[in-house]
């Protein structure tokens, strides 16, 4: 998005509540704001289309939760060695090189081998790494087919696997089980490369990869950056197409899921004028830059304000949805339907904030 456009946003939605920039902005000021917008909008949807149109169809196949249920599958190059995989469930970010294939995530299960042909078609070597930035069956779900095929590695961790799979230590204990009990997900998908520390890194077809472990919809998501080509993919703490998937029962929060937005924000340098410069995988949706990435982080923020002012004021969770909250921002990010809705997020984001450990960190 262009830096007016996101200004005059800002100034609206903000505006409206008097709050976020120290004083409600005049109404000569932010008349002239829109109206400015309104003059470029042309060419920000225009922006739009070259952006994101693309990919609307596989944007709507992105639904978390649910298999993809489109049989296209679109490879778009980002930048560097760095491309993106649409179309498949959760976005999948694709490095190439010299050294074999390294992916963010792998997709829906029924759409795995989809994926593998696409990544046939773009490079002949091995997937060797899949890094899953979280454990939903839209982000893990080709693992498995990728680690029944293929070479054993020549890497001495490997211990003859086909593939490394990396994911933070609380995505494997959940994608097993306890003894005795069924395992949600299949022996060969889990992760088999697992950390703990903050960070791993990576050095892989002569690029450094940094995954960073940053609590968010869950307690163990990934965000990785790959250094060299200046992309970031976020995996779920970043999906344009809806409100944070928040996953009380996994350890996520809204507070983390800001401070996912907040680290991102740090990491991603712009380019002139708020356009390019470091490129963003979103968990679902089109490729963004740091503007698309300050829009979200402020919808979310604004909202998390919003309803700690109701808890304050001892509103119910339902008198809270009768207020409608995330009116203005539902046409872009609200559904009425589907795996996650409007009204899930605000009962999951309502006992986020009133949890002691959430409501300390939001600063209540």
């Amino acid at each position: 998005m262009g830096s007016l456009s996101q200004w005059a946003r800002l100034a609206f939605r903000r505006g409206a509540f008097g709050k976020r920039f120290g004083s409600t902005l005049s109404g000569a000021f932010a008349a002239f704001v829109l109206t400015a917008a309104m003059t470029t909008a042309g060419l920000v949807w225009a922006q739009a289309g070259q952006n994101g149109g693309r990919q609307n169809d596989a944007s709507k196949a992105n639904a978390p939760g649910r298999a993809a249920d489109s049989s296209e599958l679109e490879l778009l190059h980002v930048q560097g060695n760095v491309s993106m995989l649409a179309g498949a469930g959760g976005n999948i970010a694709v490095q190439t090189g010299n050294d074999g294939i390294a992916l963010v995530d792998s997709g829906s299960a029924s759409m795995s081998e989809k994926v593998s042909e696409a990544l046939r078609r773009l490079n002949k070597g091995q997937v060797t790494y899949i890094i899953n930035t979280d454990d939903r069956s839209d982000h893990i779900g080709g693992n498995e087919l990728f680690a029944t095929t293929g070479h054993p590695l020549a890497i001495d961790r490997a211990a003859q696997a086909s593939v490394l799979i990396v994911a933070f230590h609380t995505i494997l204990d959940r994608m097993s089980a306890p003894a005795g009990q069924a395992t949600p997900v299949p022996e060969k998908a889990w992760p088999n490369d697992p950390y703990s520390a903050p960070t791993k890194t990576l050095y892989f077809n002569g690029e450094g990869i940094e995954i960073d472990h940053q609590p968010g919809t869950t307690d163990g998501n990934s965000i990785v950056f790959f250094r060299r080509s200046d992309v970031i993919s976020t995996g779920d703490i970043f999906d344009i197409t809806e409100y944070p998937i928040i996953d009380l029962k996994a350890g996520g929060s809204l507070q983390a899921v800001i401070d996912g937005l907040n680290r991102l924000k740090v990491m991603a340098i712009p380019g002139n004028h708020q356009e390019g410069g470091t490129m963003i995988i979103p968990g679902h949706g089109r490729i963004c830059d740091e503007a698309d990435l300050a829009l979200y982080q402020e919808m979310v923020t604004i909202v998390r304000d919003r309803l700690q002012d109701m808890i304050k004021k001892g509103m119910t969770l339902d008198q809270i949805k009768a207020a409608k909250p995330t009116q203005d921002f539902d046409p872009i990010y609200g559904k009425k339907d589907g795996p996650w809705t409007t009204d899930m997020f605000l009962e999951a984001a309502y006992k986020s904030l009133t949890s002691k450990a959430d409501a300390h960190a939001a600063g209540n």
